[in-house]
């Protein structure tokens, strides 16, 4: 019994840790470029009052979204298709900004990117939900948003890093 229950708790906290990587890579990759939004538009000609109104329209549009993608999720149990269909929207939309000419594009874009995010975090976390139950749904969580907080912050780091050299 002791030898099933370790097993059990070792796979949780792989599982855990796989996903809190693939977090940490993609905050890495999406804040980073979340950071230097407001400066690109204005690059591509968008002024400050429609920077403010993407990023407003992104974040309901996302949040709003969830409740949709939740529900999908549990309904239809395709949890890994959402997920997956989430990170791909992300992996398309954040470096096709570097391609924008236009700031409507980018704008496009920038909605893209939130709503991969809205689309695979409900289902995302139903997956932790059940891989944490070994675990500890606490502790679970806790490393899974440590690993994702990591992300979030070296990210936008990482990107002042390479523009100051």
């Amino acid at each position: 019994m002791q030898a099933n229950h370790s097993r059990g708790l070792s796979r949780a906290v792989r599982f855990v840790v796989l996903l809190g990587l693939i977090s940490l890579f993609a905050d890495m990759v999406y804040e980073g470029a979340r950071s230097i939004n407001g400066s690109f538009l204005q690059i591509l000609g968008a002024r400050a009052s429609t920077v403010g109104w993407v990023a407003g329209i992104g974040e309901l549009i996302g949040y709003g979204l969830r409740f949709f993608s939740g529900y999908l999720a549990d309904r239809t149990r395709r949890y890994w298709m959402l997920v997956i269909l989430g990170y791909i929207i992300n992996l398309l939309s954040v470096p096709l900004l570097a391609f924008a000419g236009l700031w409507q594009v980018a704008i496009l874009l920038i909605i893209a990117e939130r709503v991969g995010k809205a689309i695979r975090n409900p289902a995302r976390d139903a997956l932790l939900s059940f891989g944490t139950q070994q675990m500890g749904r606490g502790w679970g969580y806790g490393l899974h948003e440590a690993m994702d907080q990591i992300g979030a912050v070296s990210g936008p780091l990482l990107v002042s890093a390479v523009l100051f050299f």
